[in-house]
């Protein structure tokens, strides 16, 4: 089997990147440089029309979004155990992998690039704090969920990454999520998996080849 994934470092495709990791799946990476607009080239525009990171290519077929590409990956990966075995509580990870791409993720992209959403003058700061706002409600959220726990269920879980990336994020960004104990003690705990720590590393070094190739 031949698994290609497309990836942006500090974009959301470290998600699959990580389950794919956790499953000790054989793939391919494919660095794509939003910086420079790789995503709009006519090569990638011709296998991914939605110009988005991440994209899985598995044998010569394509999926496209981050819930599906992680139901795949559990479902090829049975072992890996990255949903929970218990029907109802697979939904319920459904549930939080689709809050985490529609519910979370949109308040982040309006953080990152305000522009994108609202070219008024002088609304940056306006925009900044109307997407902070729903951010907090939703850690605050995430931090009920895990308040005794180490993980989302009772063991590691494709949802964790995906709750990992978004909290990641909203720090880059300048978020302070302090204040969420158990939310933030689960992000540390995160990154000391061995999954992470590849991810960390594959993040640096494609950072280093896109600075080196300006």
């Amino acid at each position: 089997m031949n698994i290609t994934l497309y990836y942006a470092p500090f974009a959301c495709s470290m998600v699959p990147f990580i389950n794919l990791t956790e499953a000790d799946a054989e793939f391919e990476v494919r660095p794509i440089n939003l910086a420079k607009g790789e995503n709009n080239l006519p090569e990638y525009l011709k296998i991914n029309p939605k110009h988005k990171v991440p994209f899985l290519i598995v044998d010569g077929r394509s999926l496209s979004e981050n819930v599906a590409i992680q139901m795949w990956v559990n479902r090829q990966f049975p072992s890996a155990r990255l949903m929970p075995e218990d029907p109802w509580l697979e939904l319920q990870a459904i549930s939080i992998m689709s809050w985490c791409s529609g519910g979370i993720h949109p308040y982040l992209s309006r953080l990152n690039n305000t522009r994108k959403v609202c070219d008024v003058p002088d609304a940056v700061d306006s925009v900044r704090a109307l997407a902070k706002a729903p951010l907090m409600e939703n850690f605050k959220l995430a931090d009920h969920m895990l308040t005794g726990r180490d993980f989302l269920f009772d063991h590691y879980t494709g949802p964790d990454a995906h709750l990992f990336w978004a909290m990641r994020r909203a720090q880059q960004l300048g978020v302070d999520l302090s204040a969420f104990k158990h939310a933030m003690a689960h992000h540390e705990r995160m990154k000391t998996r061995s999954s992470v720590q590849k991810l960390f590393d594959f993040e640096a070094a494609t950072l280093r080849k896109f600075a080196e190739a300006s």
